[in-house]
This record gives C-alpha cells, sequence and structure tokens, in this order.
C-alpha cells in the first residue's frame, strides 16, 4: 500500500477499548505516512482521547443521531484518497463507500471495499452451559489463544504493520491540574471495579477491598477510586470498606481527566474494561484479574492474572454456573503483583 496519497482518512472504532488498542496502527501508518495529512473519523464521546495526540493531523466527530448519508457528504468535501476502515460493522464502510473514496481499506465487506482483506484468524464466540459444563467434567485446561490473534493485530494489518504498545499522550500541565483533587499523599493507586460488558469480568467487590487494605498496610497509600456513573455504588462499597485516604471519582471525570489522574497513580488495580487499556495507554502499570475474557485477545502488554478453570475464557457477561474464574485469583496474588511494581 505504499507509497501513501498525500491525503488519508482512518475511520476509528466507537469504544474506549477499541479506540486504545487502534493506537499502536495510527502510529505505524504515520511512520510509514510521514508526509500524509492523516484524519481520524470517531465518534464524538472519545474525541478528547486523541487531544494532543501526534499521530494524526485532524479529528473528525459524529454524534449517535447523525446518519451515514450525512457523514458521507462531509467525508466528501474533504476529497480523501485512501480511507482505512477499522471496524467491522457494515455501516462503517458504507459511510466510506458513500463518500466515494476511491482507495477503501478493510476486513470484509468485500462489495464496499477496493480491498478486503480476511476477516481476523480468531473469531470468538460465546461458550454455551452445555460445553461450560463439558469442559468442568474433563477438567479440561484453560483455553490460551496464539499471541498473534491480540485485537491489536486487528488494526494493524490494514498498514500492515509491525506490533507496538498502545501508548496516548497527557501533557503536565494536565498532570499538575489533576493533582489538586488529591489530598497530599505519598502514593496513590488507582482502583477501577466496574466493567460495562457484564458482571462476568468483575473481580469480587470484597477482593477489592481486601486487597486495597492489605496494600495499604504495606505502602501507606491512598486510593483513587474510578468508574462511570453506573460504577458508583460499587466504589461506595469499597471507600466504606477501605483504610487509608480515598477520593471517589466514579462519575466524576472527564476522559482527559481520567487521563491524567491515571498518571497521578504509582499502578492501577483494575477489571478488563476501557479504563485499564487508557491506564496502560499513558504508561501506568495495570493489575488485572481475567475471567471470562482473553489476556492474549484483548489484554495489556503486562499485568494480567488469569484464573486457571476449564471453562476459561467463556465470553460470556455472565457466568451461568459458580463464576469459578474469578474466584480461582486469590487477594494475595494481587497483592503480590502490585507490591511487584510498587516497590
Amino acid at each position: 500500500m505504499t507509497p501513501f496519497p498525500e491525503r488519508i482518512l482512518v475511520r476509528g472504532v466507537n469504544w474506549l477499548g477499541d479506540a486504545v488498542m487502534s493506537t499502536p496502527a495510527l502510529q505505524r501508518l504515520r511512520e510509514a505516512a510521514p508526509n500524509s495529512e492523516i484524519t481520524l473519523l470517531t465518534h464524538e464521546k472519545l474525541a478528547d482521547l486523541f487531544r494532543h495526540y501526534p499521530h494524526v493531523n485532524h479529528v473528525m466527530t459524529f454524534g449517535d443521531g447523525e446518519g451515514v448519508l450525512s457523514i458521507a457528504r462531509r467525508l466528501r468535501e474533504k476529497e480523501f484518497e485512501l480511507a482505512l476502515v477499522f471496524p467491522n460493522s457494515h455501516r462503517s464502510a458504507l459511510e466510506i463507500y458513500f463518500a466515494r473514496i476511491p482507495q477503501r481499506v478493510g476486513h470484509g465487506r468485500s462489495w464496499l471495499l477496493t480491498r478486503s482483506l480476511p476477516q481476523p484468524a480468531v473469531r470468538t464466540r460465546k461458550r454455551t452451559v452445555g460445553e461450560i459444563n463439558t469442559l468442568i467434567a474433563q477438567n479440561a485446561r484453560r483455553q490460551v489463544f496464539p499471541a498473534e490473534g491480540h485485537h491489536i493485530n486487528n488494526y494493524l494489518h490494514l498498514i500492515p504493520a509491525t506490533w507496538c504498545p498502545p501508548t496516548l499522550h497527557v501533557r503536565e500541565d494536565e498532570v499538575a491540574e489533576a493533582k489538586k483533587r488529591l489530598p497530599n499523599q505519598g502514593i496513590w493507586l488507582g482502583l477501577n471495579p466496574g466493567a460495562e460488558y457484564g458482571p462476568a469480568k468483575r473481580w469480587p467487590i470484597e477482593r477489592f477491598a481486601e486487597a486495597a487494605n492489605r496494600l495499604y498496610k504495606k505502602l501507606a497509600c491512598g486510593w483513587i477510586l474510578f468508574g462511570g456513573p453506573n460504577d458508583a455504588p460499587l466504589t461506595s462499597q469499597i471507600a466504606t470498606a477501605c483504610s487509608g485516604p480515598v477520593v471517589d471519582l466514579a462519575g466524576k471525570t472527564t476522559l482527559r481527566e481520567l487521563c491524567a489522574l491515571f498518571r497521578c497513580c504509582k499502578a492501577v488495580l483494575t477489571n478488563d474494561t476501557g479504563p485499564m487499556h487508557l491506564a496502560a495507554a499513558v504508561g501506568v502499570p495495570v493489575i488485572v484479574p481475567f475471567g471470562s475474557t482473553s489476556p492474549e485477545l484483548t489484554g495489556p502488554p503486562r499485568g494480567a492474572i488469569v484464573g486457571h478453570v476449564p471453562c476459561a475464557p467463556c465470553f460470556r457477561r455472565e457466568c451461568p454456573i459458580d463464576f469459578r474464574c474469578m474466584h480461582s485469583i486469590e487477594v494475595d496474588q494481587v497483592v503480590q503483583e502490585t507490591l511487584k511494581v510498587c516497590l
């Protein structure tokens, strides 16, 4: 796909975790096309993620209410020569098709794209209850996926380019402003107990609280509790149970503030969710209990702790049996992994 044309559009993905995992492809595209003008089209809720981001020239946004043809008309005015379509949805490809961009690259959807790459080799699906019970009866080993199946590679294949870790940029003045929200404290650790996908991705609340208290005894640390508005009941329970200083910011941060506050943390204890990817991408060590999902496919570069049970990963939103994957991850494991990056 070289040489790259002058005007390139990247149709970005719509979810926080996926957007962070697409940043290696944006970086590699900039390296491969240093003289091109690169525009990222993304949902308005994710626009702040790419503020001060050095690998794109412009960010265009759309909202929930804007239709395919409206977006296509706006794109057509920019006269893009090449579009890389990161999402696998037909809608995203239709936007590019109706924008009449001459080169259109993505996975599948060959009737809408001018260059259609095969769908990712690793495709996941939710296991049935019958499959789960059979694996348990057989005492099978936890399924391990090949590293090349990681979601990051799905975007890199469109360049094509080699792997690099997700990276996002936070300015020091943003970090300084974030610190004003925190009392004077030697060490701050972050704790993110929610997960939008569902309860199957959530390490039990009581274990988060116990881990927090054990770490306070070792580090005399304070805790910043993170999450969206729907996570406030979870963080409230943990705040009540925690020893030491606690600042509960669930539902009280913008995306940029979240990036900056993560930078104030020595480490972040989190479930497998969008903020996990965000914390790792701004350079903060993460410690992540994995149950129903696969760290080989969507995990951070470092910090995953897996429950070794026959039925994992099942990719289900809710556990249909006894939640053994997360219960198999002990508090001591999480505490020890956290101490490794804090001491």
